[in-house]
């Protein structure tokens, strides 16, 4: 029996045989659910563009994104996160806190993100843990610089990104509660930084968040609470996960990294071979508002749908030998930022930048970094994680 919802699957490893025996034989399946009736696992490319396109046919705010089930009092709760929205309510305020992320304002980021690349690999010599040293750290410090947070807070963000997201890994946190604990810590965190801004403006962008728009419009504390978490969590896993997966592709396909290290103009598609191949987060769960169609699949109106990016970033109707990682495959039109329409991801610009400094700091300073172990992968269904990678830290010879 194929098995898409049990976290330990992925322990072991994401099951792209199991999803692309879907994808082939049954692209819209219903699967299993030990929360519920079950849900329609959406595995094809077009299906999952179909789905992230239709907000009208396919609510996030009605379920919520995330695939488990929740108490109704924690729904009404993360219904506060534009993840958990549907327009028009999710376009108002996705538009007040768009302003902090245009291409324009993140690339006043880029020296910033340059300088905290060589700080972390300064302090990397001999053997050590790619994720805690370089791939974990750099998006929470890149996070601290936009929200105006002292650096020396990002062990905390650290740890509260990790419990609220790592729950179901005993390694983490031990209880749902231990999560949704976290998800308070970081708000009251935001809210914090928000009534400071407040009182003491800066050029941040909790400064600019806070800022009434032209219309007016303004987000509360309680706004800035929340979007601190999605920021935090967003954020942080998927450049931190793209970067240590993406280093495992690396290190699983040298030939790519010695093509990477003769010609630097393939950084740009390499990113974006690397999110395709990585795909950090691998699904979100959209309800049906009316009874429709997936296919040729009929669905009914109230039924779960989790549309898996993982599967349809290997789909071979749009990505000739998917199963290759091909750092100058051109088109890439992977789903690993979403499959478009609203929740298209807000820091897709960030990550991009994050992932495509550092891969070319690392081809500089470390060109002969290398595997010293088997990496160790984060126990969800949700994120594709790898929790530790010893390496190798090889300086250029001569």
């Amino acid at each position: 029996m194929i098995e898409l919802y049990d976290p330990a699957v992925y322990e072991r490893g994401v099951p792209y045989e199991d999803l692309g025996w879907l994808r082939e034989n049954s692209p819209v399946h219903w699967h299993r659910d030990p929360q519920g009736p079950g849900f329609w696992a959406v595995t094809r490319h077009a299906d999952v563009v179909h789905v992230s396109r239709h907000p009208e046919l396919f609510s996030s705010y009605e379920g919520l994104a995330m695939i488990g089930e929740y108490p109704e009092p924690d729904k009404e709760l993360q219904r506060l996160l534009i993840l958990n929205q549907d327009p028009p309510e999710h376009s108002r305020r996705r538009s007040l806190v768009n302003k902090g992320f245009t291409p324009r304002m993140i690339s006043k980021l880029e020296q910033h993100i340059r300088e905290v690349c060589d700080q972390l690999l300064d302090r990397c010599e001999g053997e050590g843990d790619f994720v805690t040293q370089v791939a974990a750290p750099l998006p929470l410090q890149v996070i601290c610089e936009l929200l105006g947070a002292p650096v020396a807070d990002r062990d905390l963000l650290f740890d509260l990104s990790n419990r609220l997201i790592g729950w179901d890994d005993p390694e983490f946190q031990t209880t749902y509660e231990d999560g949704q604990h976290a998800g308070g810590e970081l708000m009251a965190y935001g809210n914090a930084l928000a009534a400071e801004r407040m009182r003491e403006p800066r050029d941040d962008l909790i400064t600019r968040l806070i800022r009434p728009g032209p219309d007016g419009a303004m987000l509360s504390p309680d706004d800035v609470g929340m979007f601190t978490i999605l920021l935090v969590v967003a954020g942080n896993e998927t450049t931190r996960n793209a970067a240590s997966n993406g280093m495992q592709a690396f290190f699983d396909h040298p030939d790519q990294w010695r093509r990477l290290l003769d010609d630097r103009s393939l950084l740009e598609p390499a990113v974006e071979e690397l999110v395709r191949w990585a795909t950090p987060v691998m699904q979100f769960r959209r309800t049906a508002t009316a009874d429709t169609t997936i296919g040729d699949q009929p669905i009914r109106k109230g039924d779960k749908v989790v549309v898996f990016y993982n599967a349809a970033n290997r789909d071979p109707a749009v990505f000739p030998d998917p199963d290759v990682f091909d750092i100058g495959r051109d088109p890439n039109p992977h789903v690993g930022f979403g499959g478009g329409g609203p929740h298209f991801c807000l820091g897709a610009h960030l990550a991009r930048m994050e992932l495509r400094v550092l891969f070319e700091t690392i081809a500089r300073r470390f060109p002969d970094i290398a595997p010293k172990g088997e990496a160790r992968r984060l126990r969800s269904n949700f994120i594709n994680g790898i929790k530790e990678m010893p390496v190798a830290f090889r300086p250029p010879q001569g």
